[in-house]
């Protein structure tokens, strides 16, 4: 079968779906918030995009859009095959995380279409709600929700920083119905295949063409709250002092540690948020908070390094007579890819003549959620640098074509 992509035309759409950004231009930036004016803009965009491919387009209550071909001689009762990513971004990102997976996905159907192959199933477009954490402090709602792994009445009761609920949020942009009817059966689905960037450097180093995903590491997220004693940075002697900012950083210092101690080599620890009250510089802080981000393709051992971390932080607000509460947002169960689906992917690969290889997904994505429930599988492209979730992200466009190609192979040989 030859597969035909184009690259222009699709790296055309990619610049077109930047454009729905709240940054000003002329930064070269896309902030694309879940819910908000831009998010509702692309939506309308790529709906319409889809429906000049002559796919069926529906939202479910939550705004999870999917994008049916079936064409005449399909099975059209048959579980589907499934691609897509998300369209959202935080601010001041790129223009490829998440929208390669979408508008590839897309441009894989009508590759395909192009063609002349006809699927013994239907392939679905899916562009899911809310990936990014950065409106209401929790990623893949869309996702988690759609394979019942976030309750309805918790989703619905998350709130933004001024005070809107996701119910709230959702009914104003028009995605209306009950939250509780969003979950596919595990019948929706017989394969699952995510294109998206590898945000990671690997592919770019080894020169390889396109990584195939075999394992998603899933984070524990956690904030820690230190209460120390406050008081004039002058008038208090160090070995007076409960200082709440010293007591963070050593916290901070030693989960840094203990990742670098763990046996696995995938386990990552990221303290990326400080905040220090009272904030001034002749005052000594009195309360700090920070953030916890820890993944691993490894539960147990990051569930190890966790209750290290959590000890730690027992230990240092004992020596240094402080207060430190630990609270435990979410810990997701990392995910295997499904071997039929990589089987595919390699396939696919070889027979378009690309140079691939196996890998893990350091970050996580909606196919972290989707796998729990379905057979899935992710292909990582090559970011150049391995720069993500900045204004520079970048793909070449042989890379874009190859990941495209690749996957457009992959629907066949899932969707025959």
């Amino acid at each position: 079968m030859h597969i035909e992509v184009h690259t222009h035309a699709l790296l055309d759409e990619l610049h077109k779906l930047a454009s729905f950004s709240a940054c000003p231009e002329p930064v070269p930036a896309v902030t694309r918030v879940v819910f908000t004016r831009e998010d509702q803009e692309a939506r309308t965009w790529l709906t319409e995009r889809f429906e000049a491919a002559g796919l069926a387009v529906r939202a479910d209550a939550i705004g999870n859009t999917f994008a049916r071909w079936a064409p005449p001689g399909c099975d059209a009762t048959a579980p589907a095959i499934g691609t897509g990513s998300h369209a959202d971004a935080i601010p001041h990102a790129g223009m490829y995380d998440g929208t390669v997976g979408v508008l590839g996905g897309l441009e894989a159907v009508r590759a395909l279409q192009r063609a002349g192959h006809t699927p013994a199933r239907p392939i679905d477009v899916v562009l899911f709600t809310s990936e990014e954490p950065t409106r209401f402090g929790l990623g893949c709602t869309g996702s988690r929700t759609l394979c019942g792994n976030l309750a309805p009445d918790t989703l619905a009761g998350l709130r933004d920083e001024q005070g809107v609920s996701f119910d709230e949020a959702r009914q104003s942009a028009g995605f209306s119905g009950a939250i509780s009817d969003v979950p596919l059966p595990p019948s929706a689905y017989a394969g699952f295949v995510e294109l998206h960037i590898e945000q990671g450097p690997t592919l770019e180093q080894d020169g390889v063409d396109l990584g195939v995903v075999t394992a998603i590491a899933a984070p524990a997220a956690a904030r820690f709250v230190v209460e120390g004693q406050g008081g004039h940075a002058g008038g208090v002697l160090m070995p007076d002092r409960h200082d709440a900012l010293c007591a963070a950083a050593e916290l901070t210092l030693a989960i840094e540690r203990l990742a670098q101690a763990s046996p696995s080599p995938d386990c990552v620890a990221t303290v990326g948020e400080l905040a220090v009250h009272p904030g001034a510089v002749n005052s000594i802080p009195s309360r700090t908070e920070l953030s916890l981000d820890l993944r691993d393709i490894d539960h147990d051992n990051r569930d190890a390094v966790l209750a290290d971390i959590q000890q730690a932080a027992r230990d240092i607000a004992q020596r240094r007579g402080v207060t430190m509460k630990g609270r435990v947002l979410n810990a997701d169960a990392p995910a295997r890819c499904d071997a039929a689906v990589i089987s595919a992917l390699k396939q696919a690969a070889q027979d378009a003549g690309y140079s691939h290889r196996t890998m893990v997904s350091r970050a996580y994505h909606d196919s972290l959620f989707m796998a729990g429930r379905f057979p899935t599988g992710m292909l990582f492209i090559p970011c150049r640098n391995g720069v993500s979730h900045r204004p520079d992200e970048f793909v070449e466009p042989d890379h874009l074509e190859a990941g495209v190609a690749t996957l457009a192979r992959t629907l066949a040989l899932l969707s025959a």
